[in-house]
């Protein structure tokens, strides 16, 4: 005869491990189900994302480019379309893939999350340019709309991202801007950069390595099939022509005379020189140009080198009767013009008369 306590016990275990199992939205099958609808709404909105961008610049998705964006293979790429086509979210014509309009607005609602959430990490975080879009891609699909509307709000409602790329609207409109490529430019062309891609990571990391942000005024030097060279925010850029694509430009209005000045970076400051802020670079962001603004960084203000420490870093500056210590990658954001001997002798002179005066 079975002992009852053992009965009781397995089949108190059998309960524990059927409630485990099965408990409505608690249980593994339940949360696993949950994963799975979440990684099918992934892969539902990164396919009509990649088809919408494919839309936007001028070009049509198909069955392998979804696969090379998604990177799936072409069974599951088959497999993804049909049911997007099933849901009224898509349709094909031949090998071309495009949105219907319930389509056109899902994927417009990723893109303005992933948009706006980039320029969230640009002004509010201490993130790096190269971050931005990775950490974008991680988040874009957790917003509902009315999320968005918030972001939105808490932005100032912003039209660009920080790579210049408009933002669409609520309504899924977008800002439209006439641009043309930087390798499209030629020799003695002045222009704004007004967007740099972020796809593929390979060139966007190159084009970061240069230092280059929207905003910066550039000048075509020289121009061949294997190389751009130019001018930008004072320093001489060289890129290979496929790099130099994924730049955007708008040409200056005036294309004759000089471009403004753009001096030289702090950390170039000789100890004891003094110079004028011209500019702070578009890579100082968020936070830390904030801080550095409050501490009197402004265009226009002087400022000299003053202390170095033993390593050489950081260096402290003299600014408004202030010492503020800013390290080299800060400081080479920083342009400055330096003020000549003659300048500084009259302000000496001017402040010996005004202790003069006050004594």
């Amino acid at each position: 005869m079975p002992d009852p306590l053992l009965s009781l016990m397995i089949g108190s275990l059998i309960l524990i491990i059927i409630g485990a199992l099965f408990w409505p939205q608690r249980g593994l099958v339940a949360r696993w189900r949950a994963v799975r609808r979440m990684t099918d709404r992934i892969l539902h909105e990164d396919a009509l994302k990649h088809v919408q961008k494919m839309e936007l610049a001028g070009r049509s998705a198909t069955l392998e480019s979804v696969a090379g964006s998604l990177e799936i293979d072409s069974d599951q790429a088959v497999a993804l379309i049909m049911e997007l086509e099933s849901l009224g979210l898509l349709q094909r014509s031949g090998e071309r893939l495009s949105l219907t309009p319930q389509g056109g607005q899902v994927a417009m609602n990723v893109i303005r999350a992933h948009r706006l959430w980039e320029h969230y990490l640009a002004e509010h975080t201490g993130y790096k340019p190269s971050e931005w879009h990775l950490q974008a891609e991680r988040f874009e699909h957790d917003f509902s709309p009315e999320e968005l509307d918030q972001l939105a709000g808490s932005l100032g409602h912003p039209i660009y991202d920080p790579h210049g790329d408009p933002i669409p609207s609520k309504e899924g409109h977008l800002f439209q801007v006439d641009a043309t490529r930087l390798a499209d430019l030629e020799a003695g062309t002045k222009a704004r950069i007004v967007h740099i891609g972020d796809e593929p990571e390979t060139v966007a990391a190159q084009i970061e390595a240069e230092g280059l942000l929207p905003g910066m005024l550039v000048q075509v030097l020289e121009k061949s099939s294997q190389r751009i060279r130019f001018w930008a925010n004072g320093d001489e850029h060289v890129l290979a022509p496929i790099v130099a694509a994924s730049i955007n430009v708008r040409l200056l209005e005036e294309q004759t005379g000089e471009l403004p000045k753009a001096g030289i970076p702090l950390n170039q400051l000789k100890p004891g020189e003094e110079a004028r802020i011209i500019q702070l670079s578009p890579q100082l962001r968020g936070p830390e140009r904030r801080r550095l603004m409050d501490l009197g960084m402004l265009p226009g203000t002087k400022i000299t080198a003053d202390l170095s420490s033993p390593m050489g870093d950081p260096v402290g500056y003299r600014v408004r009767d202030s010492l503020i210590a800013l390290r080299a990658v800060q400081a080479a954001c920083i342009r400055v013009e330096i003020i000549d001997e003659k300048e500084q002798n009259q302000h000496k002179d001017l402040a010996e008369v005004s202790q003069e005066v006050t004594v």
